[in-house]
Order: structure tokens, then sequence, then C-alpha cells
């Protein structure tokens, strides 16, 4: 697992507007909102857990949505019961301590890039043509084949299909990031952040934002 440029928040997708800048440019944006969470649940340190990592706690549930386990590292610190618990591996996890809140206007200002992550919008079972960008054969002229998948492999060598073939299937619903998305608002009152842009996901999916990784600026060259 690569490191972290810095420590990061989760939130979650409200759905896209129109922003207008202070010049008369109107510019897409997406509004990520933050339910109550974002709290330091673990800290690990190369000693103890062999790496160096921030785990946050995001999204406050019922007792009962979780089971025994979960609550019980959850109330070792004395925290509210959170859905989601993910994990920022970082160079140094110096000044962070467990039940610390993290909040969005103190990691992140207006101009800074971020990196979004999260699952893409499902698709369902799809064809080559929309799954793979595939070509369609004629449409006319007596042809048989139109949107077929066609010839998968050779016949007696090798005999089989080989694997990764691009072929029809389930579309979407992976782990998606899209890179250097700039902030354009914070505002801290409504605790919703306006990011240039798409992010992966349907209205109320899981986001997780951190700082961009820019190599020479926050990334080693080498």
């Amino acid at each position: 697992m690569s490191y972290e440029a810095g420590i990061g928040v989760m939130g979650t997708k409200v759905g896209m507007m129109t922003h207008f800048m202070p010049d008369g440019r109107a510019i897409p944006v997406t509004v990520i909102g933050f339910h109550e969470g974002n709290i330091v649940t673990q800290v690990k340190t190369e000693p103890t857990d062999g790496y160096n990592a921030v785990q946050v706690g995001y999204l406050r549930v019922r007792d009962t949505k979780l089971t025994k386990p979960e609550l019980g590292h959850l109330n070792k610190i004395g925290t509210i019961p959170m859905r989601h618990l993910q994990e920022f591996r970082l160079v140094s996890v110096d000044g962070f301590e467990p039940s610390q809140r993290l909040n969005v206007e103190d990691i992140f200002k207006v101009g800074d890039l971020v990196d979004v992550s999260g699952k893409s919008i499902g698709k369902g079972f799809q064809g080559g043509i929309k799954r793979h960008n595939f070509k369609r054969g004629l449409m006319t002229h007596g042809s048989k084949s139109h949107r077929q998948l066609g010839s998968i492999g050779a016949g007696t060598t090798p005999g089989r299909v080989y694997p990764g073939k691009k072929m029809p299937g389930r579309m979407g619903f992976q782990k998606t990031k899209i890179r250097k998305l700039e902030i354009i608002k914070i505002d801290p009152e409504l605790r919703a952040v306006l990011v240039k842009g798409a992010v992966p996901g349907k209205r109320g999916n899981l986001l997780r934002i951190t700082p961009a990784k820019i190599v020479g600026k926050n990334i080693p060259k080498n």
C-alpha cells in the first residue's frame, strides 16, 4: 500500500451543481457533505504494527448496526459507533491521537488539489460494445453479426480462452480515483465542500478525500 500525501477525510456525495466564480465563469462542481464522524479511532506505528497509519471512522450509526468486535474496538477509546473505518498510511503519525476530530477546514483550504476515490456507478451486465468500446458489425447488407462479440480464440491450439479476455460482464461498481480536483469552496456551517468536476458514484456514495499526490511537491522524485 502506498503512502498518502497527508491525512484525509471521508465524506458523502450530495450531488452536482453550477457554481459562478467571482469573474463570472460558470463551472461544474460536486457538493461533498460531511456527516458526524471523521474521528481518529486508532494510530498505528512502526514498532507495534509494522507501519505508520491513522485509522479514521465516519458516519454515526446505531449500536445495533455494528458487530460486537466492531463496537469493542470503538469502545476502547470511548467514541461513537461509526459505520466506516479506513486507514490513511503516512510517513509520520506524530500529532495524531485516538478520539481526535478531523475538521475539513483545518486540513484543506480553497485552491488545494485533492484526490477523490469511491465506488463508481454500477451498470449491471453489459455487452462488449458498451463495456470495452468494441465496434459493431454491419446492420445491413445481409450481415448476421450486429453486436455479437465475435471470435474469442483459436480452436485446437490453444483450445481454450485466454484469461483476461475482454468479454461481456458486470460493468461499474469498482473503486475509482479522480486525481487533482480543485477545491472551490469550503462551508464550515453547512459542513460541505465544493470540488471542481465530477467524482465517482451516485448521490449518497462514500468518498475518500486526500491531498493530491504531486511528485516533487509532497511526493519525493525518487
